[in-house]
């Protein structure tokens, strides 16, 4: 009871810091819409891309170049991503291996296929958790396996890469050490500071497979005091302290606990490396997540925010998927993080906004800017009315069909409620303005050539899709319940064509049009994608102001029309306010004269009825207005 009191006192002590400071503090962050996960390099996206549209060429082009520049970093990286496409659509590693069967470029990507498609099937769940016909077909599929991996390794005898793929083996196969140290063996003399190899042979090391926290702190420590300025090894101290810190389950044994100055040192390491790299490059994202995720851990929130502003919009799968949804703990754990700082700044202070970062050696173009409008089946007025109180300012312009395109207006200097929103604004507003309404929202966006859509119901978001031509096709079972929901939405009898848009990737401009048209809601308007505010050309266009939490409560009373188009109400509306302005009355009289209701409920029946005297009251006065004018 203690305890939950002094949070509470902490709580109301530190808000006025948050909300004075939330909206500077991270204010240089890119908007969570902009944030994608594990975003490939553009030129493995292109290669990405041709692949699941049946195109081998780019990929083979792109592997060639690694091998023949010895570039093994690289490789490493690209190999997995490219068994992952073949996971999902495989015909156009088929279509390679028939034109080239000893390339030893698609040799390795097959042998990376076969031990993915295993751990497909055996999935990530602990042993416990996996059935025996799941272990008999994993183990089976490792074994045909083996000499794919041996035919790779042969055809390019000078490659790590086909080690980095043997080492993974060996933790699924269960194999014993000495194969392991072989593998490890032959990794090391190819490339002895390959960080692919390491990552590998550091799962077989840890707690949860066949070593030991000692045994993988040691490994980890070792490499990364051999390794080379600027190598990523430098962080496996780091991988190692979330393998225990976040990963492992239970107290560990009494003689393989890890002194807490080694997780410290693994941090300072980190830091370093990270330090050594520009801000936004892609290189080291994992590395910067990992260390973002332990700052927090150990209560470093300014130390983390920092990494987070360096990660920019490359966030990863791990470690955030250890917790959840990936990229749904990264967007949390950034905003907890901001409003942390914020709430131990002291009052009266200013926030100090980062310098301009410095200029890149070697850095990645961002994915680019997100692009997001809303479809509102409902009227300009309906959604101007509903939008009062949603805190950041709206351009509302009339679409056909009785419905509403919605963007977001310039705001150059955000308000607290802006800052607080968590998710990109547009789609917070969403989730504001269709509390308690009956109809949808549909926020669609673009970003780069990914295109996608977010559903909103009653304030709740029920549906969620993304086009992307370089990512593998989605679940059928996903896409099925996601066209439900939407055919439920908008009143279709037959989800199906809605569906079949939804499951492919290719062409997602061509989709996300269709999509709109087989909802039956109206076309988007010129431009959008390609410009921000693409509602400005719109002659009927309107902003709603940013209002004030107060501020909106008093013109949501008084029915002030700033900012929103003058319509009258419909008889209903009357109806039913008139009906309850009728029960209220004398509901609130008895509350005050009775002594059995107490001051508390009696002035909740105050609040309510003066609420809808006042209503009424703006109505009335708006009424006048629209008659006159």
């Amino acid at each position: 009871m203690t305890v939950t009191m002094t949070a509470t006192l902490r709580t109301l002590i530190t808000l006025p810091r948050m909300l004075r400071h939330g909206a500077a503090v991270g204010a240089h962050l890119p908007p969570d819409a902009a944030v994608v996960l594990d975003p490939p390099a553009p030129e493995l996206r292109a290669a990405l891309t041709a692949a699941y549209a049946g195109d081998h060429g780019p990929a083979r082009d792109l592997l060639a170049a690694t091998r023949v520049g010895a570039e093994w970093e690289r490789r490493g990286g690209y190999v997995p991503r490219l068994a992952e496409s073949a996971l999902h659509s495989p015909g156009w590693l088929d279509a390679w291996l028939a034109e080239s069967p000893a390339d030893p470029d698609a040799v390795l990507v097959k042998a990376e296929h076969c031990v993915r498609q295993a751990w497909e099937i055996r999935t990530s769940a602990r042993a416990s958790s996996v059935s025996r016909d799941q272990f008999q077909a994993f183990f089976a599929l490792l074994d045909d396996a083996v000499p794919v991996i041996g035919a790779a390794a042969e055809l390019n005898p000078t490659d790590p890469v086909p080690w980095q793929v043997a080492l993974t083996h060996a933790r699924g196969s269960q194999a014993p050490r000495e194969v392991f140290d072989s593998y490890w063996a032959e990794a090391t003399a190819r490339a002895p500071h390959h960080y692919g190899c390491h990552l590998s042979a550091l799962q077989y090391l840890c707690d949860k497979w066949y070593g030991s926290h000692t045994e993988m702190f040691d490994f980890a420590e070792r490499a990364a005091e051999h390794a080379l300025p600027g190598s990523k090894l430098h962080a496996l101290p780091l991988l190692a302290a979330v393998e225990y810190d976040v990963v492992a389950d239970g107290t560990p044994a009494k003689g393989d606990r890890i002194d807490r100055s080694r997780i410290h040192a693994a941090l300072k390491r980190a830091l370093e490396l990270s330090d050594a790299y520009p801000q936004g490059d892609p290189e080291v994202a994992g590395v910067r997540n990992h260390l973002a995720l332990m700052l927090v851990l150990a209560d470093r929130h300014g130390e983390a925010l920092e990494q987070f502003r360096e990660v920019g919009v490359h966030a990863t799968e791990y470690p955030w998927a250890y917790l959840g949804d990936a990229r749904e703990e990264f967007l949390e754990f950034r905003a907890g993080v901001r409003m942390h700082v914020a709430a131990r700044m002291p009052f009266f202070s200013r926030s100090r906004p980062p310098g301009p970062p410095a200029a890149p050696d070697r850095q990645e173009p961002s994915p680019g800017a997100p692009h997001c409008l809303a479809l509102v089946a409902a009227p300009p007025h309906t959604v101007a009315d509903a939008a009062l109180m949603c805190g950041v300012p709206l351009r509302i312009a009339p679409a056909p069909g009785r419905s509403s395109y919605v963007e977001l207006a310039a705001d150059p200097e955000p308000g607290v409620r802006a800052t607080l929103l968590g998710e990109d604004r547009l789609t917070a507003a969403a989730d504001n303005f269709t509390t308690g309404e009956p109809w949808p929202a549909l926020i669609l966006r673009r970003t780069g050539d990914r295109y996608g859509f977010t559903l909103f119901q009653q304030g709740e978001k029920v549906a969620d899709h993304d086009w992307d031509p370089a990512a593998p096709v989605p679940d059928h079972a996903a896409v099925a319940a996601t066209a439900d929901t939407l055919a439920t939405a908008y009143g279709l009898a037959d989800a199906r064509p809605v569906a079949g848009l939804l499951r492919g990737s290719d062409d997602p401009a061509r989709r996300q049009s269709a999509l709109l048209a087989a909802l039956g809601l109206p076309p988007l308007p010129a431009g959008f994608g390609t410009r921000d505010e693409v509602l400005t050309t719109l002659a009927d266009a309107r902003v709603l102001a940013r209002r004030g939490f107060f501020a909106g409560i008093v013109d949501t009373l008084s029915g002030d029309p700033t900012g929103r188009p003058p319509q009258p109400r419909r008889p209903r509306w009357w109806a039913l306010r008139v009906a309850a302005l009728l029960l209220f009355v004398p509901v609130t009289a008895y509350a005050w004269w009775s002594p059995d209701i107490g001051w508390f409920r009696a002035s909740l029946s105050t609040i309510a009825t003066c609420y809808i005297a006042g209503q009424l009251t703006g109505a009335w006065r708006r009424r006048g207005r629209i008659r006159k004018g």
